[in-house]
């Protein structure tokens, strides 16, 4: 192998790593989600479905057309369908069509279909931007998890740390006689204590990026990361805002509320269409046939050589029979296909007017069914209305929680680090013993963990506040 190949190998090595090392920002995790999520893939097929009922509803203005043909062969006495003769054969018989239908009026129900339908994929649009708001905030909640999970981790790894080096130091005040050996146990427990949190605190890592690549559609596990960075705490200007005015622009940006008023839009049009029902109807046809046998036509007619004259009659004074000539048709072999159908083609029109009477109350109550239909989701409007405005109070009340909490574990951590530095300054000089050197180092490794909780909730309660805010999803800040 000579050098160029051995170094084009490390290179495309490298690329093959790094490739494989992707680390994930959120962003893209939100990107990649709304692209393969298989939520919004079954919202975007209910998007295709409306595009398919409004040319469905398109289709009710145009004519139809259907073409039909058949061949059948017949043995026994028939009718020749060419001569008209009845007699006794075995004879194939072609008939083909095309006809064509309009419907000229039917009490405007197409019109209100194709309304419908437009309704309907409003609607389909509606419930698809529904789905990606809340996939980007079930993503969002997912990835904090994971960060949140991995900096628990760090934190407990530089805690370790701490204690290890405390631990060899204390080892050697032991050896020396300057403490008891009841501090190095003490220690040694801690030791282990927080190697086992470290080991459950892995777990919880590879848990949380197994549940998030799980949410984006991807399989390999083993390599799958996201960035280590720290989040900064963007959008909390939207909490200047009044919890009434972030009500209000809900109430005419959501989602929520447009679905269900063009569910209330498509019922009411439900009962339009009903009611159509009772209005007459006007179509228009038009038919074109022809038909073709293979028996044989009729060519002349001669005097029947066994019977010549065959009685019709009788005078009623004479009694003399009245007798005529017995002919008998002359056949010979059918006309070519294509001539037999150009001489037997025919055309059939007109217009049809059906109009309703009677039809056991079906209308009526299709009708009635409507209504209650209407009823119905005028009572869902208004209550997607209150739970909109039930949650917008509760987003905004737990972000302003979730900010007063997160202050408050920022003051709690700086106290406990305090605390912390004075309980190892006491330590070191053998003014405390280790039990109350570790507690103080335990606080202080619950009140950094309190702060990650607090701070990654305040962002993820933000997001929610500034989705209900009417922010589109594309623009949230990260």
């Amino acid at each position: 192998m000579n050098k160029f190949s051995f170094l084009a190998i490390l290179f495309f090595t490298g690329l093959l790593a790094n490739a494989q090392e992707k680390e994930w920002t959120l962003q893209e995790c939100v990107n990649r989600a709304l692209e393969n999520n298989i939520s919004i893939k079954q919202s975007q097929l209910d998007l295709e479905v409306a595009d398919i009922e409004r040319l469905d509803a398109l289709g009710n203005f145009i004519p139809s057309v259907n073409a039909s043909a058949s061949n059948s062969w017949n043995t026994g006495l028939t009718t020749n369908v060419t001569t008209g003769v009845l007699q006794t054969q075995t004879t194939r018989n072609f008939s083909a069509g095309v006809t064509a239908g309009l419907t000229l009026f039917d009490g405007l129900r197409n019109f209100k279909q194709l309304q419908r339908a437009r309704i309907s994929r409003l609607a389909a649009e509606y419930s698809l931007e529904q789905m990606e708001n809340d996939i980007t905030l079930f993503v969002v909640d997912s990835y904090l998890q994971v960060l949140f999970n991995k900096q628990n981790l760090e934190v407990l790894r530089s805690q370790n740390l701490v204690t290890q080096e405390q631990m060899e130091r204390t080892q050697e005040l032991v050896d020396a006689g300057s403490l008891p050996e009841g501090d190095l146990l003490e220690i040694m427990a801690s030791n282990a204590d927080e190697r086992q949190r470290i080991i459950i605190a892995k777990n919880n890592v590879k848990i949380s990026l197994i549940n998030l690549a799980q949410i984006l559609l991807i399989k390999d596990y083993d390599s799958f990361d996201i960035v280590e960075r720290d989040y900064d705490i963007l959008g909390a200007e939207v909490l200047e805002n009044s919890v009434s005015s972030i009500i209000e622009k809900a109430k005419a940006e959501r989602t929520e509320i447009k679905i269900a008023e063009t569910n209330m839009e498509l019922a009411e049009m439900d009962v339009e269409m009903a009611r159509a029902a009772y209005l007459p109807s006007l179509g228009a046809f038009f038919n074109y046939n022809t038909r073709e046998s293979g028996a044989g036509r009729i060519i002349g007619f001669e005097t029947d050589p066994d019977e010549p004259t065959r009685q019709i009659g009788v005078v009623e004074n004479t009694n003399e029979i009245v007798v005529t000539p017995n002919t008998v048709s002359t056949l010979g072999n059918p006309l070519p296909f294509f001539e037999q159908l150009q001489r037997n083609d025919g055309v059939s029109y007109g217009v049809q007017l059906n109009i309703p009477i009677f039809n056991g109350w079906a209308t009526r109550n299709q009708v009635k069914r409507s209504e209650i239909n209407v009823q119905r989701a005028e009572y869902q409007l208004e209550q997607a209305a209150l739970d909109l405005e039930a949650d917008v109070y509760q987003a905004y009340v737990d972000a302003e929680g979730a900010y007063e909490a997160y202050e408050a574990a920022i003051v709690a951590a700086n106290a406990q680090e305090l605390a912390y530095e004075y309980a190892n300054q006491r330590f070191e000089v053998g003014l405390t013993n280790a039990f109350d050197f570790s507690q103080a180092k335990v606080r202080y490794e619950n009140a950094q963990r309190e702060v990650l909780r607090a701070k990654f909730d305040y962002i993820f309660n933000i997001k929610v506040i500034e989705l209900y805010f009417g922010m589109p999803v594309t623009e949230l800040k990260f």
